[in-house]
């Protein structure tokens, strides 16, 4: 009996895990189905957003189409209505393209008649004025006015850049002062500014250190006439002889420019920093960097109201705040500011 119980139980056991197995066997056939659909799922909706953006893009490209053909057909029918106007008007477009030819010949002539009348009357300005390399700089300087005043520093600091070297150069001897490289680029930002001025134009030259002077003393609180190039060669001449020396003061530079009878309506400063004195030498062999800039300060208030002031600073050492200063002074006077390079003009 017992044995029969046995056997029905061994039989059971069998028949168990012979389900087991085989349900086993489906589950994972169908996980890996699942799996398979899941993959199929996720690649057709990846292709969906494809297919969407592709047709965003073919929308835009469209409507982009019809945006041109509607401007074509516009500039069509545009063309069509002159072209309908000129022939009522009896105008052919052989004729009118005569007569746009006969009007390019007589611009051409009048150009050419322009150019021949420049070249003989020597172009807009009253000398020439080439730099190495024959060089033509767009500067951004405002070179107009019926009275342009040329205000140039003739200090001892436009004997170089450096403080050393200016210290050297005032000891040398005076063939060397005037050959500095600094002063010799001065001077030639003097002679480019007047080969630049109108012709029909007057200006004056001041230079200054701590004292304001004219070169030519003759010509003292007088407007010279920038056609007058004698004048403007004895100036050159003049320049040429003179050696920068001393301190800086632009209050008396600036007080220059109010005794004229006529106020000047362009002003050029040529500078390289902020003023070591006032209208009074200093107390001491020194000055500060916050007295300087209350001295240029000061002396602003001096120049006369409403009229440009261009300014053109050569590079120095130890002046940090002269570019930012005298930047202001020429926004807010209406001029221009400008740093030039070594090789300019």
């Amino acid at each position: 009996m017992s044995c029969g119980f046995g056997a029905v139980v061994l039989v059971f056991l069998i028949i168990d895990h012979a389900i087991e197995v085989e349900y086993k066997t489906l589950n994972a056939d169908v996980l890996s189905e699942i799996a398979l659909l899941d993959e199929d799922i996720r690649e057709g909706e990846a292709g969906l957003v494809r297919l969407r953006n592709a047709l965003t893009d073919a929308d835009a490209d469209i409507v982009e189409a019809q945006g041109l053909a509607s401007r074509v057909t516009e500039e069509l029918s545009r063309f069509e209505a002159l072209t309908a106007a000129m022939e009522e008007s009896g105008v052919t477009t052989d004729a009118d393209i005569e007569a746009i030819k006969a009007e390019i010949n007589r611009l051409e002539q009048e150009v050419k008649e322009l150019r021949e009348s420049a070249e003989a009357d020597g172009g807009r300005s009253a000398r020439d004025f080439s730099g190495d390399g024959q060089r033509q700089y767009l500067t951004g300087l405002n070179l107009g006015g019926s009275r342009i005043l040329i205000l140039l520093d003739a200090s001892a600091s436009m004997l170089s850049d450096q403080l050393v070297n200016i210290i050297r150069l005032r000891n040398m001897d005076e063939a060397l002062q005037l050959s500095a490289e600094k002063w010799v680029r001065a001077r030639s930002t003097v002679d480019w500014l007047m080969a630049q001025l109108p012709i029909n134009s007057r200006f004056q030259l001041v230079v200054f250190n701590t004292q304001a002077r004219f070169v030519l003393p003759e010509t003292a609180n007088i407007w010279i006439d920038v056609a007058d190039s004698d004048k403007l060669e004895k100036l050159s001449e003049g320049l040429g002889r003179l050696r920068p020396e001393g301190g800086t003061s632009l209050h008396n530079a600036f007080s220059q420019a109010n005794a004229f009878n006529s106020r000047p309506d362009n002003i050029f400063l040529i500078t390289d920093g902020l003023p070591t004195q006032g209208t009074k030498p200093p107390r001491g062999p020194t000055i500060s960097g916050p007295d300087r800039l209350r001295l240029f300060r000061e002396a602003a208030k001096l120049l006369p109201k409403g009229v440009p002031v261009n300014i053109i600073l050569a590079p120095m050492e130890g002046d940090p705040l002269a570019a930012s200063e005298f930047w202001r002074l020429a926004q807010d006077s209406g001029g221009s500011f400008m740093s030039p390079a070594r090789d300019w003009p």
